[in-house]
Formats: C-alpha cells, sequence, structure tokens
C-alpha cells in the first residue's frame, strides 16, 4: 500500500466537520462520526488490553488469547471504515461465527454464573470490563446511527458478540488466575 496520510494535519475540520472514506463531510457530533469514534475508541482500549496481556509473565496461560484479540482489532478497524463509508460492506458473518467459536471455547469449562459480577479482581480483568463496556457503547451508536442510516447488520451482531466475549474472558481470566470474582450484594 502507498503512502496515504503525508500530513497528519489538514486543517480541513477546524470549523466542526471531518471527512469520510468517501470524501463526503459530516458535523464531528453526527451519528455515523460518534459511531466511528466508538468504534475507534473500543480499539485502543482492545490495544491496551492486548499490552496489558503482553507485559503481564504471571498470565502465560492466557497469551493464546492475544492472537484472536490482535485479529479483532483489525475486523474493528474495518468495522470503522465501513462506517465511514455509507453503504459499504465488509463485515460478514464469517467474523462473527469466528468470535461465538472463540467465545464457546473460553466458556466451555467456566462454571455457571449465579450472580452479577463486578468489573475487577485484578488490572487485567477490569481492562476487559473497560473494552466491553466501550464496546456496548459503540454498538449503542451503530444503532443510533441505523436510525436514520442504513449500517450493516453484521457490524452490530460484531459489536454484540465481541462484548460478550470479552465479558467471558474476563471470567476466563478470572478462572486462570484463580483469582475470585467480584460477586454483586444486593442492597
Amino acid at each position: 500500500m502507498g503512502k496515504r496520510l503525508s500530513k497528519i494535519y489538514t486543517r480541513t475540520g477546524d470549523k466542526g466537520d471531518t471527512g469520510l472514506g468517501d470524501g463526503s463531510r459530516l458535523p464531528k457530533d453526527h451519528a455515523r462520526v460518534h459511531a466511528m469514534g466508538s468504534i475507534d475508541e473500543t480499539n485502543s482500549q482492545l490495544g491496551l488490553l492486548i499490552e496489558e496481556l503482553l507485559v503481564n509473565d504471571q498470565v502465560s496461560q492466557l497469551m493464546h488469547m492475544v492472537e484472536f484479540l490482535r485479529r479483532c482489532q483489525h475486523r474493528l478497524f474495518d468495522l470503522g471504515g465501513e462506517v465511514s463509508i455509507p453503504g459499504f460492506k465488509i463485515i460478514t458473518d464469517v467474523h462473527i461465527v469466528q468470535i461465538e467459536n472463540a467465545l464457546d471455547d473460553l466458556n466451555a469449562d467456566l462454571a455457571p454464573l449465579e450472580n452479577f459480577i463486578m468489573p475487577g479482581g485484578n488490572r487485567l480483568i477490569a481492562q476487559f470490563h473497560i473494552v466491553r463496556s466501550v464496546c456496548r457503547r459503540a454498538e449503542r451508536d451503530l444503532i443510533s446511527l441505523g436510525h436514520d442510516d442504513e449500517v450493516n447488520s453484521e457490524g452490530l451482531k460484531l459489536l454484540n458478540r465481541f462484548s460478550d466475549y470479552l465479558f467471558v474472558a474476563a471470567r476466563y481470566t478470572a478462572d486462570a488466575l484463580n483469582i475470585p470474582e467480584i460477586l454483586w450484594e444486593k442492597g
């Protein structure tokens, strides 16, 4: 791929609008831009999570998740690109099935969930929950965009399944590291 960005600042957004992938422009507070931003934020938080996995020498049994999470970063980037070009579709049901399979693998040996779980236990588990909650916001923002514009239903499914995966991955991490889950206490 050739050079795409030779200059980072263009001054074209100084009046509150931004360019889309198809060359059109929208206000920076448009629902499409919100969705793009939330997807980007999910990807950024996911990058932090991956780095937390890589620098923590106590989590060698979790390294198998890194490659999958890196692939998810690329799919999130694809989804952001898809949203930046109205009518363009790149996310397919194949991507959803990949997440579902990975989720099922992690969930296979976990005890059934009997109560609500609080984000925490250690820093890594909490970061899984941060990515999960930001991913849920991206899903809500994409749904909001869908009220006025067409969105790829597979993109919505991708965000929904990925947030489910992150929840299960947090539980899996707690189990693998023998860290008790923090259960919600009523009242």
